[in-house]
């Protein structure tokens, strides 16, 4: 598969790249500066590009900024990406003394996603720290949910080469809420026990 990585010179966007690219996948990293993008590249062994290059003549783009630019990204790129599939895997969140919390309780990073690009979006890995994003894959599971069955298909098979454990279908988009909300609870689990947590999800053959 050939996917781009929008964001894809940050902590997430480097560990998905690395482990997308050792398990095979064509990889094109994407930054707003095109050079920073072919920097990064460089160094992880993969193509980097702006990001208009970089989401054209794809399988899939994953929208991996920070939270605050994701929806403004995503309009951005909104023609370059025309029908191409799209995973948003930001999670918006306040984190102070007391611990990470989410910040909206109405729609979803990747439901304003969706209404922004014509793109389908799936939403999904809100679970994976990019720390567990090395060549070896994590002892956990990966949630994926969507609306567009393409979109949450190829989200999916690109779940499964992330983790020792299952890629799972998890609903629909307005799912995106509670594993936008995961994230939080990933990060509290990681300051308080000083690990690296992942998800299992258990009573499934």
């Amino acid at each position: 598969m050939r996917i781009a990585i929008v964001g894809g010179t940050g902590a997430f966007g480097r560990g998905l790249a690395t482990r997308l690219h050792a398990a095979g996948d064509e990889v094109v990293v994407g930054s707003r500066d095109g050079e920073r993008a072919r920097a990064a590249a460089a160094e992880l062994g993969v193509a980097g590009a702006a990001n208009a290059e970089a989401v054209r003549a794809v399988d899939l783009v994953v929208l991996a900024t920070k939270a605050e630019a994701a929806v403004a990204t995503a309009q951005e790129l909104s023609d370059d990406l025309a029908e191409t599939p799209l995973l948003c895997v930001a999670s918006e969140l306040r984190v102070d003394s007391r611990g990470a919390r989410p910040v909206s309780s109405g729609e979803s990073i990747a439901e304003r996603v969706a209404a922004a690009v014509r793109a389908p979006v799936a939403a999904g890995l809100h679970s994976i720290a990019a720390a567990n994003l090395g060549v070896d894959a994590p002892d956990e599971d990966a949630l994926v949910c969507g609306d567009d069955e393409r979109a949450k298909e190829l989200s999916l098979e690109l779940a499964e080469k992330l983790v020792a454990g299952r890629a799972l279908d998890a609903g629909p988009l307005a799912c995106a809420r509670a594993l936008e909300a995961t994230t939080a609870v990933i990060v509290n689990l990681n300051r308080r026990y000083r690990a690296r947590t992942g998800l299992r999800v258990t009573g499934l053959e």
